[in-house]
């Protein structure tokens, strides 16, 4: 783990006037080197409107949610529009350009992961379209019978998939040691076809052993499928020398905010499985009787047109973020996060979450708790008065929050390329505000959500506020 450092008091008032936040009399901040952006992203200089008519640069602590584009993304993106159509079966110029667009796109995707040279690359929507597609492709013959093991930190999409199959939820330990000890014994106790596990956590940002889950796994003959969406944006992976059998990541998270995620793994499971969805490109011939020869993976599972602008896109920031230097991305979150955590637990009635008493790795996603206030009208308040973006609710993650005594939900604040050291202390000197002198102006729920009461904030012309009160329901997430 690294070594908080020591802190010095500043003058807030002067640092807010510097990064045009409203003030705290005192904050104080680790002594540091300040950080910038590794990578230019779109919207790294937005605009954010507070209430009262204040207008300061948008600090977006949400990455783990949705990561805005790459600048580099989006001009590859525009680049290669003119030559949009559709692929693999037209003979025209732009299908043709369209093809080899996609296919390449596909070759990068595995080559960034370090897929195998056997490994299949199936482009999806998203991860929980990649996991419930391998959920789908889970043999129920054989050693295990087709049950997967999860643990219950898992976010939902690795944990319902399994759900309608046989399948065990293992209780996470205290600590990450005694957590593999359960797993070990779970799988002793009775064979199991997948173990299924999160690269990191999407609450705490603590990263799980996986060489050592893989290796206990085969060593009682299950296959390992990993949930990268919180780790392949944070982490280099390399799937051939972590041994893992799967690996389902989203590119919304990983500065491709275009549609597409990938399945990559194993190719048997994937051959033998049902089409994912039955329909035009998955076949090889249908009779008029509609019985279908189905075609092997990928195009097994990509019925329909696919995706190919967002496949560009995810491919496009695979490129740019293998392009930094080695150990980049880590050090650039390490300090990022040194920085926070240090500057949340010196705040009176901060708590930052943790899974595991003995961890000693995490990623720029932090999750904690302000005592005594409503994480969602922290998290207006933090928007409204601060121009601050940040998560708030269970995340996806309900089991996780309930045996961390988390019942009404927490924050979450989270790092990216485009993160600089003003990003989180602005969010400490927010913090640090409300715990001191309170709100700045009144909140109410307003369509299960906290909002001003006179929230006098514009909108952009092209998508105004919605004043629809009867159709909008409240994410409980």
């Amino acid at each position: 783990m690294s070594t908080i450092t020591p802190f010095r008091s500043v003058d807030a008032c002067s640092a807010d006037r510097e990064n045009g936040t409203t003030g705290a009399a005192q904050v104080t901040e680790p002594i540091t080197t300040p950080v910038g952006p590794l990578l230019p992203v779109v919207g790294g200089t937005l605009q954010a409107p507070l209430v009262g008519g204040r207008v300061v640069r948008h600090v977006n602590l949400d990455y783990a949610a949705s990561a805005p584009a790459l600048q580099a993304v989006a001009d590859h993106v525009t680049e290669v529009l003119p030559y949009y159509a559709s692929v693999h079966r037209g003979a025209g110029y732009a299908s043709q350009v369209s093809t080899n667009l996609y296919e390449t796109a596909r070759t990068t995707i595995a080559a960034f992961v370090g897929a195998r040279a056997d490994d299949v690359t199936v482009i999806t929507r998203n991860t929980t379209d990649a996991l419930n597609l391998l959920a789908g492709a889970v043999p129920t013959t054989g050693p295990g019978g087709g049950e997967v093991l999860v643990l219950d930190l898992e976010h939902h999409a690795n944990l319902l998939p399994w759900t309608a199959g046989p399948h065990r939820v293992l209780p996470t330990a205290d600590t990450v040691g005694q957590t593999l000890d359960l797993l070990e014994a779970a799988l002793i106790e009775r064979p199991a076809t997948l173990v299924a596990v999160t690269g990191c956590s999407n609450v705490t940002g603590e990263l799980l052993p996986i060489d050592r889950i893989v290796a206990l796994a085969h060593a009682h003959g299950a296959r390992v499928v990993v949930d990268g969406a919180q780790l392949v944006p944070h982490r280099r992976v390399d799937l051939e020398t972590l041994g893992a059998d799967y690996l389902a990541f989203s590119g919304h998270k990983l500065y491709a905010p275009f549609g597409a995620g990938v399945l990559i793994g194993r190719r048997d499971w994937l051959d033998a499985a049902a089409p994912y969805l039955a329909g035009g490109g998955a076949v090889r011939s249908v009779s008029p009787q509609g019985q279908a020869d189905w075609a092997p993976a990928p195009q097994r599972h990509e019925g329909g047109t696919p995706n190919v602008l967002g496949a560009a896109a995810l491919a496009a920031a695979c490129r740019a973020l293998a392009a930094l230097p080695e150990g980049a991305l880590e050090a650039h979150e390490a300090a990022l996060a040194e920085r926070l955590t240090a500057g949340l637990t010196a705040i009176a009635g901060v708590r930052v979450l943790r899974v595991w008493d003995d961890s000693t790795e995490r990623v720029g996603v932090i999750g904690f708790t302000v005592a005594g206030h409503d994480p969602g009208r922290v998290a207006a308040y933090l928007s409204a008065e601060h121009g601050i973006g940040v998560r708030d609710g269970k995340f996806c993650a309900h089991p996780l929050l309930a045996r961390l005594d988390v019942t009404e939900g927490a924050l979450r604040a989270s790092f990216g390329v485009g993160s600089r050291s003003e990003d989180a202390d602005r969010l400490i000197a927010a913090l640090r505000e409300l715990v001191t002198n309170g709100e700045g102006t009144e909140y109410a729920l307003s369509t299960g959500r906290w909002a001003p009461v006179a929230d006098s904030r514009p909108a952009p012309a092209w998508a105004p506020w919605s004043t629809d009160t009867t159709t909008v329901a409240p994410c409980l997430g």
